[in-house]
């Protein structure tokens, strides 16, 4: 009880924090984007927040694909089962 009464307070602490600006980008992203803003460049951090967006949404997409066939497989499964022996409940 002690644990989770903690977690929630850390939680609470670090949601209610003011939010600073953070350097957390790796060195080939600052370096791309401060080039083009030098260059004049104005959509920059659109494109560049797209691409982190696709990077982030591609390996979720496929594992739910995946995911699915295998769910519509053990629900097939799962039903010729049923009909060869009606009698057991799962």
């Amino acid at each position: 009880m002690k644990k989770e009464l903690l977690v929630l307070i850390i939680l609470v602490i670090v949601c209610f924090i003011p939010n600073h600006e953070t350097m957390a980008q790796c060195a080939m992203c600052k370096s791309n984007l401060e080039m083009a803003r030098e260059g004049g460049g104005t959509n920059v951090g659109n494109t560049l927040n797209n691409g982190i967006m696709y990077l982030l949404v591609l390996p979720y997409a496929i594992a739910a694909v995946f995911g699915f066939i295998y769910y519509k497989k053990y629900k097939g499964k799962k039903a010729a089962e049923q009909k060869l022996n009606p009698t057991t409940h799962s």
